[in-house]
């Protein structure tokens, strides 16, 4: 029974979004432009795009598996004040985001918003930022493409390796119809990377994220241990603070 919970509710388990009203008004504290594009198989995806005067360059942003961009929006403004332009995407079923769900359309979404970039900015002022379960599409995007650097906070090796971490008796690798093999992707990535990741994360263990760095290109990556910072608390950490500002110079 608990083996067949696991595979027909696991979008319940892995994904917590918050749905929106379509007329919902965004507040924050920063200009932006609310985004709302539409995908071949009738999604309609939204998204906001802070701007600034003068940007350093542009973060693609990919949050985690909670929430919105009420919220997110928010945690982005953070980098709108190191003085970059910010584009954040809510997946399918967040916010006011629609369609149907799979591991295929969040990467194929993704790089949707990666194009628009490319429209507006060079491709080397595009830094990627993954966040939890958006840095595994992070790491996806940055294999496809050319950008200036990926960065990933609290990463895993895969879902299905933060899976066996929870449910170590079950088979749990064939069971997830979501795999994100953040590993096979990163193995591709040609620009900088940087992980952070907290030896006390509870969600994403730490050792999944050093699983990560093990094969990814060397000496282009870079492994910042938070010590004592766990998966949402890494922002309250000065050698968080220290090496993004390096990173952002």
């Amino acid at each position: 029974m608990i083996t067949a919970a696991l595979y027909f509710m696991q979008e319940k388990l892995l994904f917590f979004p918050t749905v929106l009203e379509q007329n919902y008004e965004f507040q924050f504290n920063h200009n932006f432009e609310e985004l709302n594009f539409e995908t071949d198989d009738g999604a309609k995806l939204s998204a906001i795009h802070f701007k600034v005067e003068n940007p350093k360059g542009v973060i693609l942003y990919f949050h985690g598996n909670a929430g919105d961009l009420s919220r997110w929006g928010t945690v982005a403004e953070f980098f709108v004040e190191k003085q970059y332009d910010v584009l954040v995407m809510d997946y399918r079923t967040y916010g006011k985001s629609t369609g149907k769900l799979s591991e295929a359309v969040f990467y194929s979404d993704a790089q949707l918003f990666y194009n628009y970039l490319k429209k507006h900015y060079d491709e080397n002022d595009i830094i990627i930022y993954g966040r939890s379960l958006g840095t595994g599409i992070a790491t996806y995007v940055a294999s496809k493409n050319n950008p200036e650097q990926l960065i990933l906070e609290t990463p895993y090796h895969s879902i299905s390796d933060v899976g066996k971490s929870r449910f170590p008796i079950l088979p749990v690798a064939q069971l997830l119809k979501y795999k994100f093999p953040t590993y096979q992707f990163i193995e591709k990535v040609d620009c900088p990377i940087t992980i952070f990741h907290g030896t006390n994360d509870l969600v994403v263990p730490y050792n999944s994220a050093k699983k990560l760095y093990e094969v990814a290109p060397k000496p282009s990556t870079t492994f910042i241990t938070i010590k004592g910072g766990n998966h949402n608390d890494l922002i309250n950490f000065e050698d968080y603070h220290t090496q993004l500002d390096k990173l952002f110079s």
